[in-house]
């Protein structure tokens, strides 16, 4: 059995992502493929008092896999458990559960994908860091940092090598913007190459691929649909907060480019409006649990825009956003299949088999 660690060097880098893509591609290959998170750091409660892991249900889902979202993680990170654990101070070792988890779901599997923490220090306190796990594991790790400047992509992959030594088999850098492609695939991958830093792939930025759809927005926000709620699959590429003057308004809407949701107070007749008067508005967010009068639903239904009405106000509800925004979701069959384009055109699949003994 043949298993990689994917990792990532700091948040937002794009980790299910990659293990989706992979994992599909080995799945068209007709390899028996499993998933394990060995920390889940941040629980997902969908039922009140059982808390699970977001991506580890979500990855079970697009993979068909067979085990329980339970069995495919580790140890989650709890609050109950942090308390009792009080922060690694205990002489609890969390470790044998992760590994005797991990052996179980393994059985009977030709290749493993281990989805590692959001940085190379996450769960340090207890004991659970990505290092310790993939020593304890023996397994090869591909860590994933996401673009920002050239100098602190450099740093972070001579951070990782010097972490993680010989585990390390590549990196992958993620969601460049195009105008460093080139200086990345010409001076920033040979300088790396020079200093034992195997660079397996290099991402160009794809604004689509960073979009929420209308129904996450709706499920981040506990939104109400006043309109069309069978068009939440629509993609938001762009937020607008419509808090100025409807002078202001209309020429900043049609400035900005791509898809929007626009986010004003619910009594904000001119700006609602005036939204809908663009073509790129493909959402209206309505704040303050403040009902629209019926003539903007009408001209909404009309338009084929969803409207969601929300409890928070407005600074609230762009706060909600953000926490979410930049990360990298794939419930959409057509963002995924883009992810496994960029995937297939930009990463070395091959050199990775050669490297993990595939």
């Amino acid at each position: 059995m043949k298993a990689l660690y994917v990792t990532s060097v700091h948040t937002f880098s794009g980790k299910t992502a990659v293990c989706l893509a992979l994992a599909r591609r080995l799945q068209r290959e007709g390899r028996k493929v499993g998933y394990f998170k060995p920390v889940s750091a941040h629980p997902w409660e969908p039922i009140p008092g059982e808390e699970y892991d977001e991506d580890a249900a979500f990855v079970r889902r697009v993979l068909g896999l067979e085990e329980s979202v339970e069995d495919m993680v580790g140890v989650v990170l709890t609050p109950a458990l942090v308390n009792e654990t009080r922060w690694g101070c205990t002489m609890a070792d969390l470790m044998p559960e992760i590994e005797a988890r991990y052996r179980r779901v393994a059985e009977g599997k030709e290749i493993m994908l281990i989805e590692g923490g959001a940085s190379l220090r996450e769960g340090l306190s207890l004991g659970v860091d990505p290092i310790r796990v993939a020593n304890t594991l023996d397994v090869p790790v591909l860590a994933i940092v996401r673009f920002r400047n050239p100098v602190s992509m450099a740093d972070a992959c001579i951070a990782a090598r010097r972490k993680l030594g010989e585990r390390l088999v590549g990196m992958l850098i993620n969601a460049v913007p195009q105008n460093s492609m080139e200086l990345l695939e010409h001076t920033g991958r040979p300088c790396m190459e020079e200093r034992a830093v195997p660079i397996l792939g290099i991402l160009p930025l794809q604004e689509q691929l960073m979009a929420l759809s209308v129904g996450e927005l709706a499920e981040v926000l506990n939104a109400q649909f006043l309109t069309l709620p069978e068009k939440k699959e629509l993609l938001i590429e762009q937020l607008v907060v419509g808090a100025m003057s409807v002078e202001q308004m209309l020429p900043r809407v049609r400035r900005i480019p791509g898809s929007k949701a626009i986010i004003t107070g619910g009594d904000r007749t001119d700006i609602q409006l005036v939204a809908l008067e663009t073509a790129t508005t493909n959402c209206l967010i309505l704040t303050g649990m403040l009902h629209p009068i019926p003539e903007v639903l009408r001209r909404a239904e009309d338009n084929g825009v969803p409207v969601l009405l929300v409890h928070d106000n407005t600074m609230e509800t762009v706060e909600k956003i953000e926490r979410v925004y930049g990360k990298t979701r794939l419930g959409q069959t057509a963002k995924l299949e883009r992810f496994e384009v960029l995937m297939e055109q930009h990463f070395d699949f091959k050199r990775l088999y050669q490297s993990i003994g595939l």
